[in-house]
């Protein structure tokens, strides 16, 4: 049986990444949604089998200045109260974290750059327990955290933030870093973001060579964790096993 995945972006190099050939391979219709441009309202996105809400550079808090993020939010409230499977990813994380009336804000300190997290009790009990093998690296790419909404479950810290992924209830994910995003691309990532790796003084050369160190690990680790979540969401792969 078909099933639609809808994508939220925000900015184009930041898509689904690792994440793609395993929706395709696991037989979901993907689709794209612009989220700064497009109609957020239209019903088929709202109903989709999966909506994933992807990374951008803007902060949950500048609706005045982006007022795309309202409708995003509102989205996030209606698929979160009807219990349909949703991931956010970063921004995506925090758009969820703030439709559950948590509070999102500047964190001390900006996270850029691949590094270990720690899953909780409950995250070694999640799709995320592979997080706690000693190879285990994620990138990160924030400036903001927020606080663990009402009702959710953390399952991955680390010393910077205490709040790196949720989830809520049986079907909705949260990951402030990125298990997605692709080594192989991501020069991408260094020319889009040149502004504010440039104000935070990190080094391009740097982070490429320690991103060629990690490329190996990257891909099956993305594997493991995207595909059991997406079996346990998904009720027609656990069927088809």
């Amino acid at each position: 049986m078909s099933r639609r995945a809808v994508v939220l972006r925000h900015v184009a190099f930041e898509d689904l990444g690792l994440l793609a050939p395993i929706l395709d391979s696991e037989g979901w219709q993907v689709s794209y949604r612009e989220a700064s441009f497009q109609d957020l309202t239209e019903p088929a996105i709202a109903s989709a089998d999966l909506l994933v809400v992807l990374g951008g550079p803007i902060g949950v808090y500048e609706e005045a200045s982006y007022p795309f993020l309202v409708r995003e939010i509102a989205l996030f409230e209606r698929r979160l109260k009807a219990g349909l499977p949703t991931l956010g990813i970063c921004l995506g994380a925090q758009l969820m974290a703030k439709a559950l009336g948590a509070r999102v804000y500047p964190g001390g300190t900006k996270e850029i750059g691949w590094g270990h997290v720690t899953p909780t009790e409950a995250g070694r009990s999640s799709c995320l327990a592979p997080l706690g093998e000693p190879d285990a690296v994620v990138l990160h790419w924030h400036g903001d955290t927020f606080d663990l909404p009402h009702g959710a479950t953390r399952l991955v810290s680390n010393e910077n933030y205490e709040n790196q992924a949720f989830s809520h209830g049986a079907a909705a994910l949260a990951l402030q870093f990125h298990l997605e995003a692709d080594p192989a691309r991501l020069e991408e990532w260094y020319v889009g973001h040149t502004g504010e790796l440039a104000q935070t003084r990190i080094s391009v050369p740097d982070l490429r060579a320690a991103t060629a160190s990690v490329a190996g690990n990257v891909r099956p680790q993305a594997e493991r964790i995207f595909r059991t979540w997406l079996r346990t969401v998904d009720p027609s792969a656990r069927a088809a096993e």
